[in-house]
């Protein structure tokens, strides 16, 4: 015959092992569906892929910038390189104009 007293502890343990599963269940879906998980994990690649293509434009971008401002400098500026940048920025020639330098 069992007691109040047995009831009560098998009662405990069956309630501690429950909560201990349920945990170990929620660890479980966290590691499958979390931020960081296995399902985002084809996401994250994803992202990567993207953002090294990004990289990339950005560099190509950065490289073309180091040569215009090397263009730039002033104690050897580019001539073809000023007239271009004078006739974008002052409208000094219309579209339909041709311009020829002389000797």
């Amino acid at each position: 015959m069992r007691t109040v007293r047995q009831d009560t502890n098998i009662a405990k343990e069956r309630l501690v092992r429950g909560l201990a599963l349920a945990l170990l269940v929620l660890m479980a879906l966290w590691c499958v569906a979390g931020p960081s998980g296995v399902l985002a994990w084809g996401e994250n690649q994803r992202l990567l892929e993207l953002r090294e293509k990004q990289l990339v434009d950005l560099k190509g971008d950065r490289d073309r910038l180091k040569n215009r401002v090397a263009l730039i400098d002033p104690k050897h500026m580019d001539p073809d390189l000023a007239g271009e940048l004078v006739r974008s920025h002052l409208n000094v020639a219309r579209p339909d104009e041709m311009v020829m330098q002389l000797p």
